[in-house]
């Protein structure tokens, strides 16, 4: 079912209950980070243990998206999408109520298993439910979920845990899950399981450049982002000297400048889908370039935060960019992306990390982000000049 087969009230409502997932999701992967030293409290752990509860989130997400996008291949998309959700469900509700550390690992590493599929999957029916030069702006709204949990998902789960006990946040999370199954059964479009469609196919992604190379713009030069964004709020303390209760905002900042991105960017990117991807790369160098040099104004900090916040609106055109050289194999490369922004999400602050710990200061997290920016701009230029060799080699 097309774009042109459906209202635009109807597209509008697919669309938000496919965000209605991403708003969840992104919920419990972003909160769970702030409420760190009340599990730790909670499973009687230290707090870096108590880190590893988001690292075997992360660990579902790379794991699940290739698994069980390649395994579920002859599934038809709305019934995957439940069944997605209702895992999501269970991995949230028993990490509510897990008594060991232990348990909890694996409760997280559930959770995390339909993330990247489910977006995958998501970004596919929201693009096949409008015209083709609107599959940017599709996304955009899938993803558009997961950039407003950062204004009101994760500050409530924030604040809920703090105000009666940090497993209710999880107990939020399931309650926006079964939401979400309750949106997609009643509005996503049914279809039919395709018949072509196998583990070999989906697989066969595999064996294109260009998927390659997409993944690899996403899982190095989006690492930056992540380096800057995991030690802001120590930056914030540490060389802006703000009072803990000025965090947020700041922070509140660089979810805004996603928001903002998700609107704007769509509007460029349906018309030049890889030179947005360029001009972001760009973009976000340029911004963590001047970390640095604005982190002791709180003022200027927090509209650089903004304007790296944009940069995440990457992640919509590497989305669409999979789906144009995916061919056939459109279920996992929607999906490996995911896995690819979770390799950033680890390769960023463990960079950050070492450059801080070796003296350079929390704004050294700057650089490392420019760097990361830089080095995904030099995949682009090889993914832009591979492209037009290919299309000229064809031609002749």
């Amino acid at each position: 079912m097309t774009g042109t087969e459906l209202s635009r009230t109807r597209v509008a409502l697919v669309l938000f209950a496919l965000a209605m997932g991403g708003f969840a999701i992104g919920t419990t992967e972003f909160a769970t980070m702030s409420l760190l030293p009340y599990m730790a409290t909670g499973l009687s752990i230290d707090e870096p243990t108590a880190g590893h509860v988001i690292s075997a989130y992360a660990l579902g997400v790379v794991v699940g998206a290739p698994l069980l996008s390649v395994l579920a291949a002859r599934i038809a998309r709305r019934k995957l999408l439940l069944i997605l959700m209702v895992v999501f469900v269970i991995g949230n509700g028993l990490s509510a109520l897990a008594p060991t550390y232990g348990l909890m690992l694996a409760c997280r590493f559930l959770s995390g298993l339909p993330h990247g599929a489910y977006f995958g999957i998501a970004s596919l029916v929201a693009a096949s439910i409008v015209p083709p030069n609107r599959r940017a702006y599709a996304v955009s709204r899938v993803l558009l979920g997961v950039m407003v949990s950062t204004l009101i998902g994760i500050p409530m789960a924030n604040w809920l845990g703090q105000a009666v006990g940090w497993r209710w946040s999880f107990g939020v999370v399931t309650a926006q899950g079964l939401l979400t199954i309750l949106l997609i059964a009643l509005l996503a479009p049914a279809d039919k399981a395709e018949i072509q469609s196998s583990p070999w196919r989906e697989l066969a992604a595999l064996g294109r450049l260009q998927v390659w190379l997409a993944l690899g713009i996403a899982a190095i030069g989006c690492g930056g982002l992540f380096a800057v964004y995991s030690y802001l709020a120590s930056t914030l303390l540490n060389v802006t000297h703000v009072a803990p209760g000025v965090i947020p905002v700041v922070l509140a900042c660089f979810g805004a400048g996603m928001t903002a991105g998700g609107f704007i960017v769509p509007l460029v990117a349906d018309r030049r889908l890889m030179p947005t991807a360029g001009g972001l790369l760009l973009w976000s160098a340029a911004a963590m370039a001047l970390f640095p040099f604005v982190a002791a104004n709180v003022w200027l900090i927090s509209v650089d935060s903004f304007l790296i916040g944009l940069g995440t609106a990457i992640a919509v055109v590497l989305q669409t960019r999979l789906m144009d050289v995916a061919q056939h194999a459109q279920r996992l490369a929607a999906a490996l992306n995911h896995s690819a922004f979770n390799t950033a999400n680890a390769l960023g602050p463990w960079l950050g990390g070492i450059v801080i710990a070796r003296g350079y200061g929390w704004t050294s997290t700057g650089w490392v982000g420019c760097a990361l920016a830089l080095c995904g701009f030099a995949i682009w230029v090889v993914s832009v000049w591979t492209d037009k060799r290919s299309k000229a080699t064809a031609h002749s």
